[in-house]
């Protein structure tokens, strides 16, 4: 099998006592909100249809381009807070490369590891979706419905922070 191996160097975790100094996860205006037994609606909806649509697709983080979380669907064991930050650096990266090679804008980016899958793709200029899928996931299925996915994502965010502006 190729590729890197690095199993035997592990980064470093984030301990409680580091957890503790984190900043809260950001709230939706009032508006996405909607029903406090599930945040935001509308939003979970929109990352729930790309579970539905995507076989494989584990879930769904909406982060900032800051690496904080909005909200996510996670159903892995997987630190979400941990994925919003991995996703605003592909973002970084990806933006570098952008502007280096005179590419435009940041849209998508997509990691293959040995048992599956991380794609960020670009909701808004401050908001981003990381998608977690497993191996055998069909990327070329996932990179069609995202893309809208994001975008109706972005309609969302922009509808919230119009009503709380």
């Amino acid at each position: 099998m190729s590729g890197i191996h690095d199993t035997d160097t592990p980064l470093p975790r984030r301990t409680a006592r580091d957890t503790a100094t984190l900043p809260p996860p950001r709230r939706l205006p009032p508006s996405l909100a909607g029903n406090t037994s599930l945040p935001y609606p509308a939003i979970g909806r929109e990352l729930a249809e790309l579970r539905l649509h995507i076989p494989g697709v584990h879930g769904c983080v909406l982060g900032g381009v800051d690496g904080l979380l909005i909200t996510h669907n996670l159903q892995t064991d997987v630190d979400p807070n941990d994925l919003a930050a991995l996703a605003a650096t592909t973002y970084g990266v990806g933006r570098q490369v952008g502007l280096r090679l005179g590419q435009g804008d940041f849209q998508q980016s997509t990691v293959r590891n040995a048992d599956g899958y991380l794609s960020v793709y670009a909701v808004s200029q401050q908001a981003l979706l990381a998608v977690v899928g497993e191996d055998s996931i069909n990327v070329a299925r996932l990179h069609l419905h995202a893309p809208a996915a994001a975008g109706r994502l972005a309609v969302l965010l922009d509808q919230g922070t119009e009503a709380t502006g």
